[in-house]
């Protein structure tokens, strides 16, 4: 990893709860609750965990869509939360999202030469001719025809509208894109398309991504590091390889666990979880994997884990936010699983 181009600390948003006729604030939905992760240039993070657990919020409070509730958010080594709206715009020229939702993200009633326009638009750059030369070469960066400038959103499969989208993200050529579950609404045929596609894009204009999924396989094939979020917290990141080869905290296990093998006679040993992800409003004590861990602790219980780098010097990197042995955590899965 390169020099820190994001630096996360200690990020909260909570959103108040309010009830009765004089709409009293009754308590809070602890949408993200302390959570700290920083991004190289050039580099791309993977945000997976279920959905409900925070990663779109994390996305839209990094950009400042949302407010913070407290914590610090640094891009290029400025503290977003002390700009003001005029010089929020200014950064905004460098971090950019693709929406989840190709359908619902371009405006219906523009054509697509007017949605690629827009940004220059706002930001005063280029004449109209240079503006119309610049949508031509976007588009032929994501694969798309000039023919597509002149037609409207609606005309176009997902697959293409989202090759729009990240055309309109990389539209001012920015240092960071969040990537809000790029693929998710897309066939499986089209979605690698797309990772190759952003792969290709961040090589060329040497982009770093924050890339929100819940699917283990599609984070594992385009990011460098992978943090694994519950219920509003981190519990595990790590270098994607390494993360996949020994991951210790039993959520992440679990996940990796779950992703398919590409061959029928492969033996697959599954470890299960049983029960939902808990309330956002009211949390469990202790660790908040708890009442779903098959190996939690009294301890597990009582105290809620920091997230602490592993003891073991090969693990530089590795950070978990678990009671429980790595040890222990191996003995008792293969114990479980026969091996």
């Amino acid at each position: 990893m390169n020099s820190s181009l994001l630096d996360v600390r200690n990020l909260k948003k909570y959103h108040p709860i309010r009830a009765g006729i004089f709409r009293k604030k009754t308590g809070y939905v602890y949408a993200v609750d302390d959570i700290s992760f920083a991004i190289g240039t050039g580099e791309t993070l993977g945000l997976v965990g279920e959905s409900g657990c925070g990663k779109t919020t994390t996305g839209r409070t990094i950009l400042h869509l949302e407010k913070p509730t407290a914590g610090s958010v640094h891009f290029m080594g400025r503290d977003l939360s002390q700009l003001n709206r005029q010089q929020l715009r200014g950064i905004r020229k460098h971090i950019q999202m693709i929406f989840q939702d190709p359908y619902e993200s371009l405006d219906s009633r523009q054509t697509i030469g007017e949605i690629l326009e827009e940004p220059f638009i706002i930001h005063g750059i280029g004449s109209s001719e240079d503006r119309r030369r610049s949508i031509r070469d976007l588009l032929d960066r994501v694969g798309m025809p000039d023919s597509a400038m002149d037609r409207f959103p609606f005309e176009f499969s997902g697959g293409q509208r989202q090759r729009i989208g990240i055309a309109r993200a990389i539209a001012l050529k920015p240092s960071l894109i969040v990537c809000d579950e790029p693929v998710s609404a897309l066939d499986v045929s089209i979605q690698s398309q797309i990772l190759n596609l952003l792969l290709d894009l961040q090589q060329d204009m040497g982009l770093s991504y924050l890339f929100i999924a819940h699917n283990m396989a599609v984070v594992k094939h385009i990011s460098d590091r992978i943090a694994v979020m519950y219920s509003g917290k981190i519990v595990e990141m790590a270098d994607a390889e390494r993360l996949y080869q020994n991951p210790v905290h039993p959520y992440t296990r679990a996940l990796i666990s779950a992703i398919p093998v590409p061959w029928p006679k492969a033996r697959q040993t599954r470890l299960a979880i049983s029960g939902e992800m808990p309330s956002t409003i009211i949390s469990p004590t202790g660790c908040r994997f708890n009442p779903r861990c098959p190996f939690a602790l009294d301890v597990c219980r009582a105290e809620s884990p920091e997230l602490k780098s592993l003891a073991n010097a090969s693990d530089d990197g590795h950070f978990v936010a678990c009671h429980l042995d790595t040890e222990i955590h191996i003995k008792t899965t293969d114990a479980r699983s026969g091996q």
